[in-house]
């Protein structure tokens, strides 16, 4: 159903197309077991012909590929990403400025762990 959809969107705009199809190449990429060093030439291979295509809207994705490139693609030496440290790092963040003017260290404490644990662990389904 998904399929049939993204098939209509592509008709009316071939570039979204484009894109999409990158954006596939590059998961599957990330997707095979390969080496350090395969999985650098696959990413710098994809990399060109993006931007051989003229694909604009990697442009800025691409300029942190290349600025990062080592990092990013350590991931093929053990298949681990800093996912999960980047995400809470990024709650916490929002947290820090939504609960501004909270003096109160435990009550502060106490969101911190409401917002990552949910309300489950206080006995309430959702609200």
């Amino acid at each position: 159903d998904e399929r049939r959809i993204l098939n209509r969107l592509f008709v009316h705009s071939p570039q979204i197309k484009d894109a999409h199809d990158a954006c596939e190449a590059l998961t599957m990429i990330y997707e095979r077991p390969l080496s350090t060093g395969q999985g650098k030439r696959q990413i710098r291979r994809w990399m060109r012909q993006v931007s051989n295509r003229g694909i604009r809207c990697f442009d800025r994705f691409l300029g942190t590929l290349r600025t990062h490139f080592a990092e990013i693609t350590n991931y093929f030496v053990n298949r681990q990403t800093s996912g999960f440290v980047e995400g809470l790092n990024n709650k916490l963040k929002v947290l820090k400025r939504r609960c501004y003017g909270i003096t109160n260290l435990a009550h502060l404490y106490q969101r911190v762990c409401l917002d990552l644990n949910g309300y489950a662990r206080f006995g309430v389904e959702s609200i």
